[in-house]
């Protein structure tokens, strides 16, 4: 790499130092449908999803599984993983459009695992705009931190949904996943200040105003031209405040990697290709990128250029080697997992320390978000200590291994269950639990007064004898992957059985 980057400071502010992400930790389902096998579910043509989604598989719940759950999982598995005491946070702010409840936020139940040790002094609440509540979250976690309120404690900021499309053509698009961030100084993820730029607009793409329902009304056309709108609104600002700020002018050579809000990986390729045509039309085009076949396209209208075949294909020839390098290392989540909306950059972000946990240190990262309705942001995390660890205590490769696969229509009915379920009260669920990853929340029982109660699963996943294949994962032939896999089975159970005894002893 030809420099090693370091965060740019605006106006000389003074603030805590290097402020930004110490620690992350992601929950996604033990369960998920292969996109292959949905498509022949689905009688559509060969690829349709596998190519012309660019996915791999879709994680889902059953009705056991709600959001207060899954964001109860991951914060705890964050304190747990990283020996964070549960005094030590004092903001935590969840982001998230999937809801239980119109004015119980997620957050207050999130409260329990705070208040058993006598911290009630932990500020923040929910923040819902579509896709966005999770860049929200970690903007007011970083804004926190850098303010006169902040009394030298964390913040954890939140970020995920649990995504479902009612049956037909928007449905191979869901997912399920949330990310935790420990926000704090003297992180090796450092949030660059100053260097972010906004756009926002009143548009209906994408929303949710039945409230008996989990399923969002879609204009999917309008959202990708949205999409693609605001990406390109927000790289031009950013560059002009990066070359404010750096006198320097402003290209993709500016960074190293791009990482997207992802609906689905396609978008996410065409989306890096508009930063090639932006950086076209303002005459500053990446050395060594051949845009010859952009010249003739120069004068199309924007409008034009968001469903212009021919720029598209153009696009598609010049960007895949830069994706190769740039993106394709912040896929293997979303791929694997789909949609989680809200948590979608973050697990990006978490598959790239996955991926290059070793090569990032130096580094700078365009984080691009995007929220229906609509609201974005594109700013930059530059990598300036070790996240090697971050990595190991995630274990996102192993973890994505040990799922079960589920057949469609078995997924199907699990979700036309949940569907059923979804406004029910009075009942305890009677999904079963045994397929959950130790250490999971799940819902335990709903009362007469629609009031939600929790248990958390501590035993080891029950597996059944026959499952179908497993999909492959890529990984370094120095990975756990060289291990014999009675022997990776064993590592992954005393892992989980370490974590849940660290716990206790904090919690004595």
């Amino acid at each position: 790499m030809a420099e090693s980057r370091q965060p740019v400071v605006v106006n000389g502010a003074t603030r805590p130092s290097n402020v930004g992400i110490k620690a992350m930790e992601i929950y996604f389902p033990s369960t998920y449908v292969s996109q292959e096998d949905l498509e022949v579910h689905d009688d559509v043509s060969p690829g349709k999803y596998t190519k012309g989604l660019a996915q791999s598989a879709m994680a889902f719940c059953n009705g056991r599984e709600d959001i207060n759950s899954v964001c109860l999982t991951v914060v705890h598995n964050l304190l747990e993983k990283f020996n964070i005491h549960p005094k030590e946070i004092g903001r935590l702010e969840v982001g998230t459009e999937t809801m239980v409840d119109k004015s119980k936020a997620v957050k207050t139940t999130l409260m329990q695992l705070f208040q058993d040790h006598g911290n009630f002094d932990v500020e923040g609440i929910d923040s819902k705009n579509a896709c966005y509540g999770g860049t929200s979250a970690l903007l007011n976690s970083l804004a926190w931190v850098e303010s006169s309120a902040w009394d030298g404690r964390y913040a954890v900021a939140v970020a995920g949904d649990i995504a479902v499309y009612e049956k037909g053509n928007a449905r191979p698009t869901g997912g399920a996943g949330v990310v935790a961030m420990l926000i704090g100084p003297d992180a090796p993820l450092v949030v660059e200040p100053g260097l972010r730029a906004s756009h926002f607009e009143d548009v209906w793409d994408f929303y949710k105003p039945t409230m008996v329902s989990e399923y969002p009304r879609v204009d999917g056309k309008l959202s990708n031209e949205c999409y693609l709108r605001a990406l390109e609104h927000c790289y031009q600002r950013y560059g002009e405040r990066f070359t404010g700020a750096t006198g320097q002018p402003f290209n993709l050579t500016a960074a190293d990697y791009a990482i997207f809000h992802a609906p689905y990986n396609k978008l996410v390729q065409k989306a890096f290709g508009r930063f090639l045509w932006k950086d076209f039309l303002n005459d500053n085009s990446v050395p060594g990128v051949d845009t010859t076949a952009l010249e003739p396209l120069r004068h199309i209208t924007p409008a034009e250029s968001y469903n212009s075949k021919d720029l598209i294909n153009a696009l598609k020839t010049i960007s895949p080697p830069l994706h190769t390098s740039m993106v394709a290392p912040s896929e293997l989540i979303t791929k694997q997992c789909g949609n989680s909306y809200c948590g979608s950059l973050y697990a990006g972000l978490l598959s790239l320390i996955t991926n290059k946990a070793d090569e990032l240190p130096g580094t700078r990262t365009l984080m691009f978000s995007y929220g229906s309705g609509l609201a974005a942001s594109l700013f930059s995390v530059v990598c300036v200590g070790d996240v090697t660890g971050i990595r190991d205590k995630t274990d996102v490769i192993n973890r994505l291994e040990s799922r079960t696969p589920v057949a469609p229509s078995e997924f199907e009915a699990i979700l036309e269950q949940r569907e059923k379920e979804y406004t029910r009260f009075d009942y305890e669920p009677t999904d079963p639990v045994d397929h959950l990853f130790p250490g999971t929340y799940y819902l335990k029982s709903v009362d007469d007064m629609e009031r939600r109660a929790y248990a958390r699963a501590l035993h080891t996943s029950a597996r059944r004898s026959a499952l179908p294949a497993r999909l492959p994962l890529p990984r370094k032939a120095t990975t756990p992957a060289a291990m014999p896999a009675a022997a990776r089975t064993m590592a992954r159970l005393a892992g989980h059985l370490g974590a849940v005894q660290r716990f206790a002893r904090l919690i004595r």
